[in-house]
């Protein structure tokens, strides 16, 4: 495979030193194990750049011309993941879908950056639960160790700076990576110290806990749609919002908090004064607004129409009003002895059915589960058997996500699951903004072709 990718660049090569104009500037290729869909899909941000199907060995090639310099993605549905690109790249990439993440490695020119970022996302990643035992400890003792592995990485950069020449921008996105994610937990600390440790207020921090705010960057463009920096940006002004109710609002300060129309709109001025750059504060203004009614779930209140003209009259973005608009309706659409949404799933014959069919005349409890996250799918299917021996009176529905038909379908085969009460849904974003999924804990509780409480939790509504 790497020699027939490699004949493929150096032709692409020698064919432009023919010719001045019109060739390509970058090759990006490679192998996908195990594929999950037919294409690869390129974008920069949220836009699309090209796609190209795979062939019959599974590899792919994009020959890429006149590009800008920065930060891209490539999709592979269900998953996707980062890709630096400049001109003058070619780069290979080799991966199993099984494990996409771990068994992603990139060679070629232009790789060093690319391999940087994912073993930088691997390492947060493998962190996580030994970070998340640090919230008990004390600011002092947190701050010195989450610095501690904050510069194990920066170790690892500069070691890369040696070996590699990367550009300003190329190396500002790599030090971007180490540094928001450990931001993000510095930003988490005081809730989960709190909660932690049981303590009825919010520890007070050491001076200079927050030190590393004087460098933030709250306007990056480059930024803007990287997921560490996005994370943090939600983080942060969660944390500003907080600490400026307890401050500001009123003598009942823990009242102001707690009251979610004030907080969110304290999060809109905020995010408004702050953030300049103005898709960045279209995207922060539309993850506040989604938090908010995702949250408040209860649409009929008259707090939600305040909340969203405030949303309205700040945001420039069109498509995210729309989108607003329409899990508002969403969300009145699925309150209570409403009928359940016409949305369309498929059965493992393949044949067309609806919710209210799959649910007539039944108690029915619709859940949620997607290939990639085996983990969950493993701890859910077992926790769905333990819920169908407590409550036989019910019929437990598993609806797939984000998952080829035929993946799927060896899924339930390979892990005997009832074929009579799985579904696959072809359609995430219909689906995710139809039934108004938060996250893969939600389920959907009807009886008959009635709602009785669309945003039940599999794990604590019962």
């Amino acid at each position: 495979m790497i020699r027939f990718l490699l004949c493929l660049s150096l032709l692409s090569t020698l064919a432009c030193s023919e010719k001045s104009d019109g060739c390509p500037s970058v090759f990006f290729g490679g192998e996908i194990v195990n594929p999950t869909s037919d294409y690869v899909v390129l974008y920069r941000n949220d836009s699309y750049i090209d796609s190209v199907k795979l062939d019959e060995g599974n590899r792919f090639a994009f020959n890429l011309q006149g590009i800008e310099e920065g930060l891209y993605h490539f999709d592979h549905s269900p998953e996707l993941q980062y890709l630096y690109l400049q001109e003058g790249d070619s780069i290979l990439v080799r991966l199993n879908t099984m494990e996409f993440d771990e068994s992603l490695v990139f060679s070629g020119q232009g790789s060093e950056i690319n391999n940087f970022l994912i073993e930088t996302f691997l390492a947060y990643e493998n962190e996580e639960s030994l970070i998340h035992s640090y919230y008990k400890l004390d600011p002092k003792v947190f701050n010195k160790r989450i610095d501690s592995l904050r510069l194990l990485k920066i170790k690892h950069l500069e070691e890369l700076i040696q070996d590699s020449q990367l550009t300003d921008r190329a190396l500002s996105i790599a030090k971007a990576s180490i540094d928001y994610n450990s931001y993000i937990h510095k930003e988490k600390y005081p809730f989960y110290h709190k909660k932690k440790t049981g303590e009825e207020t919010i520890h007070d921090l050491e001076d200079g806990f927050y030190d590393y705010r004087k460098t933030l960057d709250l306007n990056s463009r480059d930024l803007t749609y990287f997921r560490p920096y996005f994370d943090f940006m939600k983080y942060h002004f969660g944390n500003l919002s907080y600490m400026a109710c307890m401050k500001d609002c009123g003598t009942e300060n823990k009242a102001a908090v707690n009251n979610h129309l004030h907080f969110n709109k304290h999060k809109l001025s905020l995010v408004d004064s702050l953030v300049k750059e103005t898709e960045l504060r279209d995207i922060l203004f539309r993850n506040i607004a989604m938090d908010y009614l995702l949250k408040e779930r209860n649409s009929t209140n008259m707090e939600c129409q305040v909340f969203i003209d405030k949303f309205r009259s700040l945001s420039s973005n069109e498509e995210h009003k729309e989108e607003i608009a329409h899990v508002y309706q969403g969300i009145q659409n699925l309150q209570p002895n409403n009928n359940l949404p016409d949305l369309i799933i498929t059965d493992a014959n393949n044949n067309k059915v609806s919710l209210k069919e799959v649910s007539k005349g039944k108690k029915t409890v619709f859940y949620f589960w997607t290939a990639s996250h085996k983990r969950r799918f493993k701890n859910v299917t077992n926790h769905v058997s333990r819920l169908k021996v407590k409550y036989p009176d019910y019929n437990f529905v598993g609806i797939n996500l984000r998952t080829s038909y035929l993946q799927w379908l060896t899924m339930v085969e390979e892990y005997h699951l009832d074929k009579s009460s799985q579904f696959h849904g072809e359609n995430f974003k219909e689906i995710q903004t139809t039934m108004i999924i938060d996250g893969l804990n939600k389920c959907v509780i009807a009886k008959d072709t009635l709602i009785v409480d669309a945003f039940a939790n599999l794990y604590t509504s019962f």
